[in-house]
């Protein structure tokens, strides 16, 4: 192999390794912002399901499955 043929190849290694690393470091910001989207939205959601939407003692987890029509048993017995 010719030495230019070599040094090219080197740089292009390089130029892979460098656009792997910035990839990833893209794809890991990407995740923490949409985790974090999702957490404050989720304690939003929450928040206002506690102020709006439970009854008397209780749970918000409960207020969800009720609003949900999930828990059906009570719906039907009453």
């Amino acid at each position: 192999m010719s030495k230019i043929t070599e040094t090219g190849e080197k740089i292009a290694e390089k130029a892979v390794e460098g656009y792997k690393k910035v990839e990833a470091g893209v794809i890991e910001g990407y995740k923490k912002i949409e985790n974090g989207v999702v957490e404050g939205f989720e304690k939003v959601t929450d928040k206002c399901i506690e102020v709006l939407f439970t009854k008397t003692g209780e749970s918000v987890e409960d207020a969800k499955k009720r609003l949900s029509g999930e828990n059906t048993s009570d719906s039907k017995e009453k």
